[in-house]
C-alpha cells in the first residue's frame, strides 16, 4: 500500500472514530473504552498527515500560480519565496509521519520491572548499584510514576546487593528499556585511603510488567519453596517461613521475595517477577529474530555488554552506544537530566528502525 493511501485510511478511520464517540447510543463501556484507546493511537498520525497534505496542496497551489503566464511578478516572487520554504519542511513533515509508522514495541505501554545487581568491585559496586537504584526512583518521580520496592538486599554500609522495584504510569518501558545493560562507575572510593580511581559495575535489567493475559502461567510449572526469611549477614528476621521460592520448572526461572512478612504476599510479588521474566523472554526472542541481521542490539535488552560510564573525577557520563558524552554526572545521577541521555538512545533508536524499513 502506498503511503498516501495509507495516510487517507488512516484519516478516515479518524473520522469514523470521532464520530462513534459523538453518537455513542448503544455503546457499551467496553467498547467505548477500545474505540477511545484506538483512536488515541491513530490521532497523532492522522493529524500529521492532515498537515502534510495541506502543504502538499499548498505547494501545487503555488506551483499552479508559477505556470500562470499572467501572475505579476511580485506575487510570483513571493509564491517562490513560500514554494521554497514548503518543499524543504516537507520531507521534514514526512519523516515525522514514518516515525510515527514504525512498528510499536507491543511492550512499550507496560509498566516495568527494574532491577539492579551489584557487579565487580566489592563495596563499591553495592554502593553504585544503591544509587542507580536512587536515580531511577528519582527519575519516576520527576515523570509523575509511582514506585514500589518489590525486594531489596542491602550490604551493611548502605549499599545494595541487588533490588527490584516496579515502576507504573505512562510510557514507563518506552522510556526506560534502554537502562538495561552494564553501568560501570569510575571514582575514588570513600574506603581508599591513597586517592586512587576504582572501577566498579552494576546491572540494570528492565522488564515489562507482564498482566495474566499476556502470560499463562501453569501451576503444575511450578515449584514453590518457602523458607524463613534473613537479613544480612544470614541472621533471622522473621520468625515463620514467610519466604518464598518460585521455580518456573520450563525455563529453570528462579524468582524468591522475603521483603514482606506475610507468605501471600511474597509470593505475589515472586509472581510478578516471574511473569515480567517469562514476558520479557517471549519479547526479546522476537525481537532478535526481527534484528538478527543488524550489529547493533539497542532496544533488545542485550545486558552482556557495558552501556553506560559514570565518570566522576570529569563529572562525565559516557553512553557506549550512541557515543554519547554529557559532563552532567551530578544531574544525571539524581535522575534530573536522565531524559538527554534517555531521547538520544530513542532517537537513535528509530533511525535504525527506519532504515530497516527503507532496506526492506
Amino acid at each position: 500500500m502506498s503511503l498516501d493511501n495509507k495516510l487517507e485510511k488512516l484519516i478516515a478511520r479518524k473520522k469514523f472514530l470521532e464520530e462513534k464517540l459523538n453518537n455513542p447510543d448503544g455503546m457499551n463501556s467496553d467498547e467505548f473504552v477500545r474505540i477511545s484507546k484506538e483512536l488515541s493511537e491513530v490521532t497523532p498520525v492522522a493529524d500529521v498527515a492532515t498537515r502534510w497534505w495541506d502543504k502538499r496542496n499548498e505547494i501545487n497551489e503555488l506551483k499552479e500560480l508559477l505556470a500562470d503566464k499572467d501572475t505579476d511578478k511580485d506575487m510570483r516572487d513571493m509564491a517562490e519565496e513560500e514554494l521554497h520554504s514548503l518543499e524543504k519542511n516537507l520531507p521534514e513533515i514526512e519523516d515525522e509521519i514514518k516515525v510515527l509508522l514504525l512498528p510499536k514495541d507491543i511492550a512499550d505501554e507496560k509498566n516495568a520491572i527494574v532491577e539492579v545487581r551489584a557487579g565487580t568491585g566489592g563495596d563499591e559496586a553495592g554502593l553504585f548499584a544503591a544509587e542507580l537504584m536512587r536515580m531511577y526512583q528519582r527519575y519516576a518521580e520527576i515523570k509523575g510514576w509511582r514506585t514500589e520496592v518489590l525486594e531489596c538486599n542491602d550490604t551493611d554500609i548502605g549499599g545494595v546487593k541487588e533490588a527490584s522495584f516496579s515502576v507504573s504510569g505512562k510510557d514507563v518501558f518506552a522510556r526506560l528499556k534502554f537502562e538495561s545493560g552494564v553501568h560501570r562507575v569510575q571514582r575514588v572510593p570513600e574506603t581508599e585511603t591513597q586517592g586512587r580511581v576504582h572501577t566498579s559495575a552494576a546491572t540494570v535489567a528492565v522488564l515489562p510488567e507482564a498482566e495474566e493475559i499476556d502470560i499463562q502461567i501453569n501451576e503444575t510449572d511450578l515449584r514453590i519453596d518457602v523458607f524463613r526469611a534473613s537479613g544480612p549477614g544470614g541472621q533471622s528476621v522473621n520468625t515463620t517461613d514467610s519466604a518464598v521460592r518460585i521455580t518456573h520448572i520450563p525455563t529453570g526461572l528462579v524468582v524468591q521475595q522475603q521483603d514482606e512478612k506475610s507468605q501471600h504476599k511474597n509470593r505475589a510479588k515472586a509472581m510478578r517477577v516471574l511473569r515480567a521474566r517469562l514476558f520479557e523472554q517471549e519479547r526479546q526472542k522476537v525481537n532478535d529474530e526481527r534484528a538478527a541481521h543488524r550489529k547493533s542490539q539497542i532496544g533488545t535488552g542485550d545486558r552482556s555488554e557495558r552501556i553506560r560510564t559514570y565518570n566522576f573525577p570529569q563529572g562525565r557520563v559516557t553512553d557506549h552506544r550512541i557515543n554519547l558524552t554529557l559532563y552532567k554526572l551530578d544531574e544525571i545521577i539524581k535522575g534530573e537530566a536522565l531524559d538527554e541521555v534517555i531521547e538520544p538512545l530513542i532517537s537513535e533508536h528509530q533511525a535504525e528502525l527506519l532504515s530497516e524499513v527503507d532496506e526492506s
